[in-house]
């Protein structure tokens, strides 16, 4: 015997050893005889055993995908791995057919082990010819993906992918019980889906998409050699560089004549796929919120990040949250409305661009579901780059002096929605509103009446150093912007204007701890330390007499939800950003459902409301307004509104809340790098925060149905009506002791009034006739001209029902 053949049969017989010793009958190359399908079915019944559960119900990383609202419009994409599997139905045959030609000809006659190729490559690769040959099928192929995927250890990856005859062996074992367990269609597809066709595309879905920019059913003969070309070499065979682009068009061609000679297609076919030139996109998928559709959009889909991490459905710990948001392979509606979204990302930025030190920030909250709408602030949401940056320096003096750089125009801080070193801004008197929810719930109606003076001594003590104390005291004394809002008034009128010597009183009077309990019900969040130790004790409440004012921080998410709940008829809904969440089994996930529940009673909301009608210039049929802060916004936005503007001492921060029935829209505008800032911020100026507020409700709502707000009605509103005593002609003093002993507070007016009656004698009051128990009642004094009073009043209480003069201009009272 020669020594040639000697070496065959020997190598063939080793051959023989090693695919005995795999459990895999390789014999069938040497020794065609042997019914390979036999054999495959003894080794699978007696030594194979159960399949690894890595082959059965493994899942490969899948990419994650954010939609807007409406189902459609693309927000971002989050992945891992950029992939997302698809049904063999929604692949080309033409893909199908090229992956068979380039990979695996005979895929649909072996058992999954190729056993001519093993013996072929065997004895090339022993010959020591120059080429080295594979015997891998596309089942063995899937066989080694499956299990890399499936890898918890660095060292199962190596051991899943190191060339070595044990590792081959393996394969082959698998491979055999993988053909016996699934379909050919099926395994197919999971090999398409699983395979690298490199520049970050994991399965065919992703790859038709960064090379073609087209769904995978939509690929062409040429597109889908090209792509099955690359499994082997995806960094080498790059079409996208110059290196690999023409060792790719090689290996396209290679696999469209194997296409040609497997008749998969016709000599004509080929030819002219061949012909044709080959252009790639290159589209490679945004991965993040750093990449959103619309680049305004990152400040949402932060949220909804911040969100998802928050949620313990996804995974006990915050690794394993994120990784199955990356993973997963999840379609995300989220809540945002691409109309509302637009219509803030415009206003913000109209007349005060990203490079402004004041923030104009803007959030919109879907009463009655807390589904949050948009969030939109006059910054890129970016990165910024330290080797290059493009902040400016901060505005903080102290920060600025150490080189530290600010927020803007570029930033990924939650400005909008708190969070880490962001803790909110102080809303001014839109806070002035829980006052009023608190003094409902105490049973205290709309109309009830306290003289507001120029200047309130309340019993809250303060620093007797602090500018806010009575001088020579302890004790705060809040004033007003303008001193001609002191007078009488009722809720209504109150509001509408800002009074803060009517708010600071009525908070005294229902206590300020029950105040606090009121914003917290309807969504104020106490993020900053010293807020939440206020907030959080009953005894350092009671003595927070500046919260109705708005001076803790609170974001415009925040205050958008609490005034949304109003709105909802006292139906808190916590902020969620999401509609539906579907798993890659397309099941919904009940964790995108709103969660809400009745904190207040309808009736004090809608009593709430009614009051909120009078600053923003809108009324119901029982609304009392006599001023408006923001009386434009009725107009503006063209529907039934209602809501509230703040600001604070010199105007560091401006705010106004306006809202609809199916959207609340609330801004806040601050120099977050610097709340103490020498800058004012602005209300209705083309850089102040009303514009953007009434202007993105104004948007919203383009196309939607205005809905009016149900008015209050009953005892919430008119409250207990007593008589009140005729006093006409008496005593200044008498008339004081029994209007107090018929349950009212008497003020006596410093005017002097023509009356029948002898001057200094009572010559009415104001109302006359019947008012809330408890109300102010003004004694009008006569000056004795011997002239008939007027006509008795509306029962209303002097001033609230016709106060002159115009609404308060925007100040400390806002």
């Amino acid at each position: 015997m020669r020594k040639r053949d000697h070496n065959v049969l020997t190598n063939a017989a080793s051959l023989l050893v090693c695919g005995l010793l795999a459990g895999v009958v390789v014999a069938a190359a040497a020794f065609p005889a042997v019914a390979m399908s036999g054999l495959a079915a003894k080794a699978g019944a007696e030594t194979f055993g159960a399949l690894p559960k890595e082959l059965t119900v493994g899942q490969a990383p899948q990419i994650s995908y954010l939609l807007a609202s409406d189902g459609k419009t693309p927000l971002a994409t989050m992945y891992d791995e950029n992939r997302r599997d698809v049904k063999l139905a929604d692949i080309s045959p033409y893909m199908q057919k090229a992956i068979i030609a380039a990979e695996d000809h005979d895929f649909y006659k072996h058992n999954g082990v190729d056993l001519n190729g093993v013996a072929r490559a065997f004895v090339n690769n022993q010959s020591g010819a120059n080429s080295q040959q594979g015997a891998s099928t596309l089942t063995m192929q899937y066989v080694r993906l499956a299990i890399a995927y499936s890898a918890t250890h660095p060292a199962d990856v190596v051991a899943a992918t190191e060339d070595t005859s044990r590792r081959k062996m393996r394969e082959m074992r698998l491979a055999l019980q993988v053909d016996k367990e699934f379909s050919k269609d099926d395994i197919l597809t999971r090999y398409l889906n699983l395979a690298s066709f490199g520049n970050g595309a994991y399965g065919i879905y992703a790859a038709s998409q960064v090379y073609f920019g087209k769904p995978p059913n939509k690929l062409k003969i040429e597109e889908a050699a090209m792509l099955a070309g690359m499994v082997k070499a995806p960094t080498t065979n790059d079409p996208t560089t110059k290196t690999g682009y023409p060792l790719a068009l090689d290996r396209r061609n290679y696999v469209i004549d194997n296409m040609i000679k497997i008749g998969a297609i016709t000599k004509e076919e080929g030819e002219a796929a061949k012909a044709t030139k080959m252009v790639v996109k290159d589209k490679t998928t945004p991965n993040g919120c750093v990449a959103t559709n619309k680049k305004e959009w990152g400040f949402f889909c932060d949220y909804f990040y911040r969100w998802w991490m928050q949620q313990e459905t996804f995974g006990s710990t915050s690794y394993d949250r994120e990784r199955r948001l990356k993973s997963g392979g999840y379609t995300i509606v989220t809540s945002l409305d691409a109309q509302a979204q637009n219509a803030a990302d415009k206003a913000v930025r109209k007349n005060l661009g990203v490079n402004s030190k004041a923030a104009r920030m803007v959030a919109v909250v879907e009463p009655g579901t807390g589904r949050v709408r948009a969030l939109s602030v006059n910054r890129n949401f970016k990165i910024d780059d330290p080797r290059k940056p493009q902040n400016k320096l901060s505005t903080d003096p102290r920060k600025r002096s150490k080189g530290i750089r600010g927020n803007y125009p570029n930033t990924v801080n939650p400005l909008l929605t708190g969070g880490g070193d962001i803790k909110g801004y102080q809303a001014g008197s839109t806070f002035k509103i829980f006052t009023i929810v608190a003094a409902l719930e105490k049973g205290i109606p709309l109309r009830y009446t306290i003289n507001s003076p120029k200047q309130f001594k309340s019993e809250y003590i303060i620093d007797s150093s602090s500018p806010a104390a009575c001088p020579g005291t302890h004790f705060y004394c809040p004033t007003n912007s303008v001193e001609s809002m002191a007078g009488v008034h009722n809720m209504w009128s109150a509001f509408g204007r800002s009074v803060n010597t009517f708010f600071v009183p009525l908070q005294q009077q229902v206590g300020s701890e029950n105040v606090v309990k009121a914003a917290q019900k309807l969504g104020i969040q106490f993020r900053s330390t010293e807020d939440a130790n206020f907030a959080n004790n009953k005894e350092a409440a009671h003595q927070w007499g500046a919260f109705t004012l708005g001076v803790s921080a609170t974001t415009p998410l925040d205050l958008a939800n609490a005034y949304a709940t109003l709105a909802a008829d006292g139906k808190y809904c916590e902020p969620i950003p999401v509609q539906e969440i579907k798993g890659p089994d397309g099941k919904k996930l009940d964790i995108a459902n709103p969660r809400c529940e009745q904190r207040i009673s309808t009736d004090v909301a809608r009593a709430a409301v009614d009051a909120a009608r009078c600053p923003v210039g809108d009324r119901s049929a029982t609304t009392r307004c006599t001023g408006a802060t923001a009386g434009n916004v009725r107009r503006i936005v063209g529907k039934p509104v209602a809501g509230k503007s703040g600001t604070t001492d010199s105007e560091k921060t401006s705010s106004l809340v306006a809202m609809t029935k199916q959207y609340s829209v609330a801004g806040i505008m601050a120099d977050p790098d610097w709340p103490q800032t020498n800058q004012q911020m602005g209300h209705d100026t083309p850089t102040g925060i009303n514009p953007p507020v009434y202007e993105t409700l104004r948007d919203a709502m383009k196309g939607k149905k205005g809905i009016e707000f149900t008015p209050p009605s009953g005892k919430i509103m008119e409250g207990d009506q007593r008589s009140i005593p005729d006093v006409k002609c008496m005593d200044v003093e008498t008339a004081k002791d029994r209007l107090r002993g018929a349950g009212f507070d008497p003020v006596v007016s410093s005017a002097r009034i023509p009356s029948s009656c002898a001057a200094g004698k009572v010559a009415s009051t104001s109302p006359n006739g019947r008012t809330i128990k408890g109300g102010v009642v003004v004694i009008e004094v006569s000056s004795g001209s011997g002239t008939p009073a007027g006509p008795p009043g509306n029962g209303a209480g002097p001033g609230p029902g016709n106060l002159p003069g115009p609404g308060r201009p925007p100040g400390r009272n806002g």
